[in-house]
């Protein structure tokens, strides 16, 4: 038989390992909950990776297709003949698959090192992106006489043979938008040295027509049809421009709040 003072420990015992478990309940519900929002959040983070390293090899894609078949996505520019459609495509898709695969890896595997690269990553083209754009809108109208003379510059190449892509590209612009040089047609005159323009200039189009005088030509440049194009369409570039942002805000949130706790806990969680 039990003594009573034996029966009496015994009881204020289990009652205390009650109490104690009952007081306990909500903290352990706290950090199941939490718990569980970070492991949520690792593999949210996983996915939206995937997603954006798959477009990235999309890009890097359709980019190395058009570099080669090169003719009708050259460059516009003689002083940046690297700056061409396909090479801008290739890079694009490269920085896309490098970031996206940081994010994937750093997430499923929960490396610190890698987490905190692709944070790394991401603040360097926000950085890059801002830098850009605060200089653009410093010096607008300098870019924008540079990039007309540098055009203007660009048109003595259309005909020579090593610029097929150029001539193509011009040619290309100049029927889907009905312009004709970058300022005026007469842009061709000087470039050229004679006064005839491409075919693609003239609004009847035929071969040969650029070399006939009494032609109607399409009279506004390129240049003018672009920016008309850029302020007709300033609300949806800028709603893509923010929406890139949040992206990379989030993004960067994301890998700062799982590289912290994984540094907090010492230890991976369970998933």
């Amino acid at each position: 038989m039990i003594s009573e003072d034996c029966y009496l420990e015994l009881s204020g015992n289990i009652a205390a390992y009650l109490s104690a478990a009952t007081h306990n309940i909500p903290e352990f519900k706290k950090c199941n909950m939490a718990r569980g929002c970070l492991c949520c959040l690792k593999y949210l983070m996983f996915v939206f990776n995937l997603i954006f390293w798959l477009c990235g090899c999309g890009l890097l894609g359709v980019g190395i297709w058009l570099s080669v078949s090169q003719g009708s996505f050259a460059t516009f520019s003689p002083s940046f003949p690297s700056l061409s459609a396909a090479n801008m495509v290739i890079a694009v898709g490269a920085i896309a698959m490098l970031t996206g695969f940081l994010g994937c890896l750093g997430a499923i595997k929960e490396n610190k090192c890698l987490l905190l690269s692709f944070f790394i990553v991401l603040l360097i083209i926000l950085l890059t992106e801002l830098i850009l754009l605060v200089l653009f809108f410093v010096y607008t109208d300098k870019v924008s006489e540079n990039a007309k003379q540098d055009l203007k510059d660009g048109l003595a190449l259309y005909n020579s043979e090593n610029n097929i892509g150029l001539r193509n590209a011009w040619n290309i612009i100049q029927a889907e938008w009905k312009c004709c040089g970058v300022i005026a047609y007469t842009d061709w005159h000087e470039a050229l040295k004679e006064k005839v323009v491409p075919d693609r200039c003239c609004q009847e189009h035929y071969q040969n027509c650029g070399r006939n005088a009494t032609n109607m030509f399409w009279n506004r440049g390129c240049f003018e049809k672009v920016e008309e194009w850029l302020d007709e369409n300033k609300l949806l570039l800028g709603t893509i421009g923010m929406v890139i942002l949040v992206v990379q805000l989030l993004g960067m949130a994301f890998s700062m709040t799982l590289f912290h706790h994984i540094h907090r806990t010492g230890k991976k969680y369970d998933a």
